[in-house]
């Protein structure tokens, strides 16, 4: 999982007051949210107009994270969540980020000779595009005469014309988003024809799924989901075995370290990690222990969540975040 759409969190001062509300009507909302404030009131905050106005807004399970002066993030999660209120130093991002899953950067592509539906995950909302540069000749026909073969080349030009429009549009959304993947349908010929035009990096990223066409995705969905999921399970694989051939850092002490060096690749985490750790202002400023973060000019470190810490350092250092049960406590593939 990459961490950007949670780095403004960390650009803003805190402490917080992270809130996370079920799936409710007005009503029955509304009774949740006065438990809730009441637990957060007690423990110290000061509660924002901005957050009370979330919190009592019907709709989904959310994710709501505010200063004392304004909200700065609102996550909907299609997971309703434990209903909770938590005051401290830094967002209790974890419950959030377990139930977000791993969002992987990737395009959507359904091709046809006319050119193609592109819509682009990553980088803020799903968005979608329509592709096509010519618009005639399309078809070929089997009228036969002298002037067949021109104007089947004709055809064949347009076709031509079409994918790389399509491919150009592709190798530009994956550079600009860094995409994962790149998932194909459509017509056979002109999935072909993208792929001749396509650059190294899309090519490499590039996957074609059985089903789908444009103006009816028929499967399309399906194998996209099924081709996500994989390509997830392969990618936690990969960084299980890069993390043991590497005799990677376990434990808080080792990661810390680590992610203040700036050579973490990928963050493995177990799950929640509600033990003691210190942090300071900084990024990474995390320890187990407050006396190093003295040593290191922090006068006043303050006590937080392990998670909480992990989660920041590695938002603030690029490093991804992977959930798994194959690691006993905090651990991370480096870079170098």
């Amino acid at each position: 999982m990459r961490l950007d759409f949670i780095r403004p969190l960390y650009e803003r001062g805190g402490p917080y007051t992270s809130v996370y509300v079920g799936a409710l009507a007005e009503r029955e909302r509304a009774v949740q949210w006065a438990g809730l404030r009441g637990e957060a009131v007690r423990a110290g905050a000061r509660i924002p107009q901005a957050l009370e106005e979330e919190a009592l807004r019907p709709g989904p399970g959310q994710a709501v994270f505010a200063t004392e002066h304004d909200v700065v993030l609102v996550e909907r999660l299609a997971e309703p969540p434990r209903p909770l209120a938590r005051f401290s130093p830094l967002p209790h991002v974890t419950p959030m980020l377990m139930r977000r899953g791993e969002n992987v950067a990737h395009l959507r592509v359904v091709v046809d000779h006319a050119g193609a539906e592109v819509t682009v995950f990553g980088g803020g909302s799903p968005r979608s595009a329509t592709i096509e540069a010519e618009d005639w000749p399309l078809q070929k026909t089997a009228q036969g005469g002298w002037s067949q073969k021109r104007y089947e080349r004709a055809v064949e030009e347009t076709w031509e014309k079409n994918a790389v429009a399509v491919a150009h549009e592709i190798d530009e959304q994956v550079r600009r988003i860094g995409a994962d993947l790149v998932l194909v349908a459509g017509e056979a010929k002109s999935r072909s024809l993208v792929g001749d035009h396509l650059g190294t990096k899309s090519t490499d990223r590039m996957l074609m799924v059985e089903h789908g066409h444009r103006g009816g995705l028929g499967g399309f969905e399906h194998d996209v989901e099924v081709a996500l999921d994989r390509w997830l399970d392969r990618r936690r694989a990969e960084l299980l075995a890069r993390h043991r051939e590497q005799d990677g850092p376990v434990g808080m002490t080792q990661v810390a370290r680590a992610l203040r060096e700036g050579r973490v690749h990928a963050l493995l985490l177990p799950g929640e990690l509600d033990r003691q750790v210190w942090v300071g202002e900084g990024g990474t400023q995390v320890s187990a222990d407050d006396g190093e973060l003295r040593d290191w000019g922090v006068e006043k470190p303050v006590a937080e969540r392990a998670d909480s810490a992990l989660v920041r350092a590695a938002t603030m250092t690029d490093a991804e975040l992977w959930f798994t049960d194959q690691v006993p406590d905090v651990a991370a593939v480096l870079r170098y």
